[in-house]
């Protein structure tokens, strides 16, 4: 399949093209927008689209008028797959072909190559969908998210292979219950419940559906009652899923990444700020991070209300450090102080590579 592109036949815009594989030319039906903030992958003005919203394998992918439903939505997953969770199913080339014109559609997950897409940040595999992240792109570019995922993951985990957390599970000690997956979704806060309810509604069954009463009754604790011993082990296993890791990347973005980046949005922020607000957000939860800002500004002014956005990001990062020291797990302070404030020092406002910077002692480049 090298060499081969996800193209839209004939360049045509009409509701209902096909979308095929093709030789790359790099003309506008081949020229696809990944990463946006709606999760849908667009070209010519249009989206990449399940005919009928089917669910069914088989099922052909075609162009049509971007509407923000399921069948418009797609999730990167482990191996280079797009899991469009609606389905619960994987973009595929129709009967592993490389030939120009093999129809794409959705089919079960399975790892295989005819599934496996290269996309900005990601591995090899083809066929290619081509972006770039030019300087002054916002954070919800897909090169600057795959940049916001690694600091996360280098503040949460001690590495920049965030993909790797999707089995990631363990109670640290702050209160939250167990701490899992890849932003740290706790038993205590919610969001661990809001998404395996979510991984339920699409997998009915799952090795993860059975905790729900439990998550249900620990919710606002530290308690593991109703998940000991065996959740942990379970959560590995889920993790292997195609479906639940689709489901992690999709809380992520609808609880924490969409709004905080909507939020710098409309505070005139770039994308350094964007990102305060997003890691804030991932820590305090989103309306501790709205909290931290309300504080900010008794301080300063962002851009969009004609402040100076140094000043506002300061004034931002100040805040959350105050609220960081108001819990022992999390007073050490270095995700702010030798990482976001050395690149705000360095008027870092777009948050280019390469990144160098500290977190907990550990020592991370990006770039």
């Amino acid at each position: 399949m090298a060499g081969k592109c996800v193209d839209v036949a004939g360049a045509n815009p009409a509701n209902g093209t096909a979308v095929q594989l093709y030789d790359c030319n790099g003309t506008t039906a081949q020229t696809w927008t990944v990463g946006n903030s709606d999760n849908s992958i667009r070209a010519l003005g249009k989206c990449l689209d399940v005919t009928a919203a089917s669910t069914a394998n088989g099922a052909k992918i075609q162009l049509y008028d971007c509407n923000g439903t399921g069948a418009q939505k797609w999730t990167t997953a482990g191996g280079g797959a797009l899991v469009n969770p609606a389905s619960g199913k994987c973009l595929d080339v129709t009967d592993r072909s490389t030939a120009n014109g093999a129809r794409l559609q959705i089919w079960t997950c399975g790892g295989t190559t005819n599934q496996q897409w290269t996309l900005p940040g990601g591995g090899t595999p083809t066929p290619t969908l081509t972006a770039t992240a030019p300087a002054g792109t916002n954070l919800d570019d897909p090169a600057k998210k795959d940049v916001a995922m690694q600091l996360v993951s280098a503040a949460e985990n001690s590495s920049l292979d965030w993909r790797a957390q999707f089995s990631y599970i363990e109670d640290i000690g702050d209160g939250r219950g167990y701490t899992a997956g890849i932003i740290g979704f706790c038993s205590g806060t919610g969001d661990m419940l809001e998404l395996v309810q979510a991984y339920t509604n699409t997998k009915p069954g799952n090795v993860l559906a059975g905790y729900l009463p439990a998550l249900r009754a620990v919710n606002g604790t530290a308690s593991h009652a109703g998940l000991d011993p065996n959740y942990p082990r379970d959560w590995r296993t889920a993790a292997n899923d195609q479906v639940f890791r689709a489901a992690q990347e999709s809380e992520r973005d609808r609880v924490y990444f969409t709004p905080s980046v909507r939020d710098g949005k409309n505070d005139g922020v770039r994308a350094l700020g964007q990102f305060a607000y997003y890691d804030a957000a991932v820590m305090h939860g989103y309306e501790g991070m709205r909290q931290i800002r309300s504080r900010a500004l008794l301080r300063a002014k962002p851009p969009a209300q004609g402040g100076n956005e140094r000043t506002w990001l300061n004034a931002f990062l100040d805040e959350r450090v105050v609220e960081m020291r108001k819990e022992e797990a999390h007073s050490d302070t270095s995700r702010v102080d030798t990482a976001q404030r050395v690149f705000l020092d360095n008027g870092n406002f777009d948050l280019n590579t390469p990144l160098v910077f500290a977190v907990y002692g550990d020592q991370f480049r990006i770039g």
